[in-house]
């Protein structure tokens, strides 16, 4: 009896499961005049008039226009929203935005697209550009894989940027934008979307910071190879571009180059790839060709000899480097002025509304102060909406700081506030089981233990108020004759400085002693902290050439935030 009623279970599991997919909703179909809208709406949101489609994994709704309450959500250019948005409408694409035009790219990214289509022309099927943090990656491997379509008569190019997406993607789909996208169709994803675009052909791809790509064990390896075609016969395969300033620990770390290494040594990918043990598939191939490889209990690894290691290093950049014309671009950051960057962030819809309320307010309370000559009004009002407009971008800024740790990086965050962006952050990091240094709130933390525990590499994180007398460079020599950490440094503004040299001696904390260290300045896109941290990186940057001309551009900061009746030094109270 008990078998049956078992039975019975599994039947009706088995015929609910099975009802299920039979029951499956249907794709809508458009109308005369009317089209499929995606829409980008965040996990647990209900919004009338967006309808979740299984089939697609997205929100869509069909009509003529897009609603304006649902126009927030629509996809940007080049997202994999727009993408699938066109896939839906395959007679009316949506068109793709004209060039701004406002990019001139330096001369040394032209050499590098000259060198990938280079790489192209001659049947080459991946190019490395490895060149050092600060030198224009983005921009080379854009210029690249344009100059590589309209060799090969490509349509599509797919882009897999790092995490996290709200820096990440708007940042490469706003470098198209600005370049041009040379008559191609682009998707810009990141690394735990593939299985979003598995089931499309790429003619051209850029694999951004590839050595998210050095284990063969993860399902993110298994979606790389079948979209990448990376076992297929070398002129089957799109054309890869790996960009990264860091490709690998040692020559193991390195399987995603194997188409490369294979063509530059004139063997087929069968003997370099493998579908069931692709790490010791490729493992082996290095050995064959010489590299230090020992088998030990858990698999190959590199050798421990010293020379060797060496000359291995020498022997599997030479298969690129020494190829005619190179497989490969490396090329390091000079010594010199800061490289710093804007740091755009994607605010979500409900973002925005809380950042555009703020907004409200702040203007509403100024223009009363301004009314009332109320200079401690102004103040206040100003310092509150800092406060607010920092506070809402806490997530974008830990994500993004979480990222180069992984990336084996240690970062210096330069906040002004403590309530709102110090505590939090740091909070937020501890949670996610990242060491933080802390150097803010007076008598709060001993400043020179605090940097310590970030210079011997305990801390992989200082969060930080201080401008200037600390270092926090690497490889310094410390009081007691240790040297600091080597690990590279990067270093992000939550906040931006309106002091042009209290930025550059923010800079100063780890880009001195000839260690480049790229800054970035985070603001919150398409709002006034944009144009705010537009007019801070040129800043910073004059201010590295031209000491004392830091009042220079107080005026336009001050007029842009409706304080230009302040005092000057409003905008600059508290910096060094």
């Amino acid at each position: 009896m008990a078998s049956r009623r078992s039975s019975a279970r599994r039947r009706g599991s088995s015929a609910r499961r099975q009802g299920t997919r039979q029951r499956q909703q249907p794709l809508p179909i458009a109308g005369p005049g009317e089209r499929v809208w995606v829409l980008d709406i965040p996990y647990g949101t209900q919004v009338d008039g967006a309808t979740w489609h299984p089939a697609v994994r997205t929100h869509l709704h069909v009509g003529r226009d897009l609603p304006a309450h649902l126009t927030p959500y629509a996809p940007g250019p080049h997202t994999l929203g727009r993408f699938v948005e066109n896939t839906l409408n395959p007679d009316h694409p949506a068109p793709g935005p004209e060039p701004v035009g406002d990019l001139e790219p330096r001369r040394i990214q032209f050499e590098a697209a000259d060198a990938i289509a280079a790489r192209a022309s001659a049947g080459g099927r991946q190019f490395l550009l490895a060149d050092e943090p600060g030198v224009g990656k983005t921009i080379s491997a854009v210029l690249g894989a344009t100059a590589v379509g309209d060799l090969r008569g490509a349509r599509r190019v797919l882009v897999v940027a790092d995490r996290p997406a709200a820096i990440t993607i708007g940042h490469w789909c706003r470098t198209i934008t600005a370049l041009g996208d040379g008559g191609l169709e682009w998707v810009v994803i990141t690394w735990d979307r593939l299985e979003k675009v598995a089931g499309h052909t790429w003619d051209v791809i850029i694999a951004d910071e590839a050595h998210a790509l050095r284990r063969t064990t993860t399902k993110r390896w298994k979606l790389w190879a079948r979209i990448s075609g990376h076992g297929r016969p070398h002129d089957e395969a799109p054309f890869v571009i790996a960009t990264t300033a860091t490709p690998g620990h040692t020559p193991l770390e390195l399987p995603y180059l194997a188409p490369a290494y294979a063509q530059a040594l004139g063997e087929s990918m069968r003997e370099w790839t493998s579908a069931t043990k692709p790490g010791d598939t490729f493992a082996t191939a290095l050995e064959r060709h010489g590299v230090g490889v020992e088998r030990g209990r858990y698999g190959p690894t590199w050798t421990t000899d010293r020379a060797r290691r060496a000359a291995d290093l020498k022997l599997v950049r030479g298969w690129l480097d020494e190829e005619r014309p190179p497989a490969m671009l490396h090329r390091a950051a000079p010594w010199g002025p800061v490289p710093i960057s804007g740091m755009p962030v994607t605010l979500t819809p409900a973002e925005r509304a809380a950042y555009e309320a703020g907004w409200g307010e702040f203007c509403r309370e100024m223009d009363i102060a301004r009314r009332g000559r109320d200079v401690a009004r102004g103040r206040a009002a100003l310092l509150r909406f800092r406060q607010k407009a920092g506070l809402i971008r806490v997530d974008s800024t830990v994500a993004w700081i979480a990222q180069q740790v992984e990336a084996e990086r240690q970062v210096a965050c330069s906040v002004e506030f403590v309530a709102t962006a110090a505590d939090p952050i740091s909070d937020r990091l501890r949670d996610a089981g990242i060491e933080v240094a802390t150097i803010y709130g007076r008598d709060r933390f001993d400043p020179e233990a605090e940097r310590l525990r970030f210079q011997t590499g305990q801390a992989r994180v200082c969060v930080f108020t201080t401008v200037a007398s600390i270092s926090l460079h690497a490889g310094e020599t410390l009081a007691d004759g240790r040297s600091a950490s080597t690990e590279p440094r990067v270093g992000v503004f939550h906040q931006a400085r309106f002091s042009g040299i209290a930025g550059r001696q923010v800079t100063g904390r780890t880009h001195r002693d000839h260690q480049v260290s790229p800054w970035h300045v985070a603001y919150a896109e398409g709002t006034v902290e944009e144009r705010v941290g537009r007019v801070m990186v040129e800043r910073i940057a004059a201010a590295s050439d031209t000491v004392g001309g830091d009042t220079t551009g107080l005026a336009d900061l001050a007029q842009l935030l409706g304080a230009d009746w302040l005092p000057v030094t409003t905008l600059t109270e508290g910096d060094a």
